[in-house]
């Protein structure tokens, strides 16, 4: 038996809560399964869904996928045991794969748009980040929120750091700067002055 971090036959494999956020999905979930010798794809007996709200990361994400666990194993596991519970193969024609998340996806292209980014930042927390480069110094946003200005994208709108995006552009609410500890945008621009007007590159 296992329990798979996603409504399979979507999202099978290594990194199920991170692509779903990645992907902008608006629910996911937990499935009850045989395991069998190709990835994730054995019958399923159970499935039980959440809604993914806009606030959830990766973190968030998967201590309410692990209550969720805790609050069905039980049941699910006296269903097999007393050999009541059924089991059902999935519709592999719908299969999805989750791969495994690498670094290199943590780098913000500002050409997307921020609804994109967003998800990339949520996605992405804590590891690997999703981060850009002023100076030759690396920022990682821990949390942002979606800003209706627009502008030249990648460009420094206000003097609180709102970033232009290809569509809309993001507040920063937290961010790390390499080498220091997490802080809010406020305490962070008290020794850090990114100016209005400046050009954050994605390449």
């Amino acid at each position: 038996m296992n329990i798979h971090a996603s409504l399979l036959p979507k999202w099978r494999g290594a990194a199920p809560i991170q692509r779903s956020i990645l992907n902008n999905e608006t629910k996911t979930g937990i499935s009850f399964m045989k395991i069998d010798e190709k990835l994730d794809s054995g019958p399923v007996c159970n499935k039980y869904s959440i809604d993914i709200l806009d606030q959830d990361n990766t973190e968030t994400l998967s201590e309410k996928l692990s209550y969720l666990c805790t609050e069905k194993i039980l049941e699910n596991l006296q269903k097999v045991l007393e050999g009541e519970a059924i089991f059902k193969e999935q519709d592999h024609a719908k299969a999805t794969y989750a791969k495994k998340i690498q670094k290199v996806e943590g780098k913000i292209d500002w050409n997307n748009s921020a609804r994109k980014i967003i998800a990339q930042i949520n996605g992405l927390y804590p590891k690997p980040g999703a981060w850009f480069e002023v100076n030759n110094k690396r920022y990682k946003i821990l949390k942002a929120k979606i800003n209706k200005q627009s502008a030249t994208i990648g460009e420094v709108i206000d003097e609180q750091m709102t970033i232009a995006c290809g569509e809309n552009s993001i507040n920063i609410i937290k961010i790390q700067k390499e080498g220091k500890n997490p802080q809010l945008i406020n305490e962070f621009l008290l020794g850090n002055k990114v100016r209005k007007g400046t050009i954050i590159k994605s390449d």
